[in-house]
């Protein structure tokens, strides 16, 4: 994965609410060796079994208006420098323009229906959302009440060395993930399949698995797409993407599927349970966004995935 130095960095899609100054991304989330509870390996595991890279749709039955400001001043100094593509924060951003130029031309093209941005927030340990107040342990999210994707920057820690899913190209799937949660927002499949899950509670964990590995799926159209998205003076932000890459995104999934964070978690493995798909779901959905290259394609809901 190479991405473009003369592509401009659009800090205003993104909303740095970690502190004044921005940088350093945040402070690491404790995990204890060993032991339990909330803050150990297995409390942060289960966390992140019940919202990793899933949309943090779970925040919804808490209140809350997301009323905290951010500030980008010093995320825009950082990104405007010539070593921009070597600090973490500034590489999120430009993979946030990326999927945000992609599906400003997909979703008319393949939906028929306008894109509306959606603002990325960099938080660090706890963050304030109009889904309610969230910690780092919960992993990304997106908020469907807001609108906004939420990440703190140190999740790519837990994903490389608790999880396993070391790539570069693993932090850009994680996004694209969260923006297809966006986009189902923005069809209303969301909302439809929420309707679905209070008229038939018994089949709730099978309808939220199919609107992840849509998701998940989403990611992989967009990754098939991504060497043409450019930013607004017309820049290519990917140079290239190679094989490699798209090979470290189906790690990704794989290390996520929720089978797999129940067997690293010491739990039983309990289909029952399942929310976001199993590994060889998660895998098989984003290859088939990214070989077709199509949203169209993506359809977790007729399937019978």
């Amino acid at each position: 994965m190479e991405l473009n130095e003369n592509a401009r960095i659009d800090t205003s899609q993104v909303e740095d609410r970690r502190g004044s100054g921005g940088g350093g991304g945040g402070i690491p989330i404790p995990i204890p060796a060993g032991g339990g509870g909330r803050g150990g390996l297995v409390g942060i595991i289960i966390a992140v079994l019940v919202a990793l890279v899933g949309g943090g749709f779970g925040l919804n039955a808490m209140g809350g208006d997301g009323g905290e400001a951010g500030d980008n001043t010093a995320l825009e100094q950082k990104c405007a420098a010539d070593d921009a593509l070597q600090q973490l924060d500034c590489r999120n951003t430009l993979y946030v323009n990326s999927i945000q130029a992609y599906w400003q031309r997909a979703l008319p093209e393949a939906f028929g229906e306008r894109y509306s941005p959606s603002k990325t927030v960099f938080f660090s340990q706890a963050v304030s959302t109009g889904c309610g107040q969230a910690d780092s342990g919960v992993g990304p999210f997106y908020c469907p009440a807001d609108d906004q994707v939420y990440i703190d920057l140190t999740f790519y820690r837990v994903l490389a060395d608790q999880l396993g899913a070391e790539g570069e190209f693993a932090q850009p799937y994680v996004l694209a993930h969260e923006y297809g949660h966006h986009v189902q927002d923005l069809l209303g499949t969301e909302a439809q399949m929420r309707r679905q899950q209070q008229r038939d509670p018994g089949n709730a964990n099978a309808l939220s698995v199919k609107l992840e590995l849509q998701a998940d799926c989403y990611a992989g159209a967009w990754a098939k797409n991504a060497t043409g998205t450019a930013d607004a003076r017309g820049e290519k932000i990917f140079t290239s993407i190679s094989e490699q890459d798209i090979s470290q995104a189906i790690d990704t999934a794989e290390k996520i599927g929720d089978d797999a964070i129940q067997q690293r978690s010491g739990r039983p493995v309990n289909p029952d349970e399942f929310t976001h798909g199993t590994s060889d779901q998660r895998k098989e959905w984003f290859t088939r966004g990214y070989q077709t290259g199509d949203p169209k394609s993506c359809d977790t809901f007729g399937s019978g995935s």
